[in-house]
Parts: C-alpha cells; structure tokens; sequence
C-alpha cells in the first residue's frame, strides 16, 4: 500500500451531499407529528436501522469522546459490514465525519470529509466506511444505535489522511 497523504477539507453536512453513506439526522426539516395529549412533537423515522447476520440485535449506547486536534490526522478507516451506526450528539457537539463508499477497497478519489454543525447526527450505512469519532471543541456525550450480535462486524483499513476545516 502506499503511504501517500490523502488532504481532504471538510464540507458542511448535507443531506444530499451525504446520501451515498447513510442518513443526515436532524429533526429540523422534518415532518413531525403530535403525542403525549399534544406536548410533544415527534420527529419519526429519522434513520433506517440496518442489522443483518446470526443473532443480530440493536444495541444503544452512549459515546463519550475526547476533542481532536486539527488539522485531524488519521490513519485508518473501519466499516461495520453486517449493520448500520448512527450517532447523535447530545449537547450540540460539533464533529467531523470522514467517509468512503462500501466496498472491499476504498478509492482515495471517493473519500469525503464534512462537518457537522452540532445539532446534526450521522447513521452510516451497512458497510460504509468511516473514520473513527471525532468531536471538535470539547468532551462529546452522543447516543449510538448500532447492531449487536455475533459475527465480525468491524473492518479496519490502513489509510493515511489528513482533514482540516473549510
């Protein structure tokens, strides 16, 4: 493999712009609908949870992140094969996300960077690969769906990157 530097600059997070590696999470442009006698908006549907293999189970967690610095150094990508990963800040952190379409190899060309603006969340679908939590600023509380069961559900590849912030 060759130990080339891949430099990527990290783009606001779109939905659009996201599309090809899973789902934006953010309630603020979605539909809703009344519970709980009508004080409660619930935001529906947000991601498609993605599980599949021998036992396969849903698992919540919450991640507790220390800050990176940037300019962010990586040198590796993961991907989770046999189910989807979402993560959801829960005190408007701010986060990078470093991506690469699913895939047994990955395209320098094909990796992208973006930024999230602290009220969004990511759910990576099955296979995509990602680079590893990344809170901006400070310590970073998020809620992570992700599946649980047997079988080998993270790939790692050596890739050397490095993001800074557009």
């Amino acid at each position: 493999m060759s130990e080339q530097l891949l430099q990527l600059t990290a783009e606001p997070l779109t939905p659009e712009a996201f599309a090809d590696f899973g789902e934006v999470i953010d309630h603020r442009s979605a539909d809703y609908f009344m519970i709980n006698s009508g004080r409660t908006r619930r935001y529906h549907d947000l991601a498609k949870v993605e599980t599949s293999g021998e036992d396969a189970k849903t698992l919540i967690s919450i991640f507790v992140s220390q800050p990176v610095q940037m300019p962010l150094e990586l040198s590796f990508l993961e991907r989770h094969p046999l189910g989807s990963q979402a993560f959801v800040p829960l005190h408007c952190e701010r986060f990078v996300v470093v991506v690469a379409p699913a895939g047994d190899a990955i395209n320098p060309h094909q990796v992208r960077a973006f930024v999230t603006d602290g009220q969004q969340g990511v759910n990576y679908h099955a296979g995509t690969w990602h680079a590893i939590q990344s809170v901006l600023e400070s310590e970073g509380t998020f809620l992570v769906v992700d599946r649980g069961g047997a079988g080998n559900n993270c790939d790692e590849h050596p890739l050397a990157l490095r993001v800074t912030l557009g």
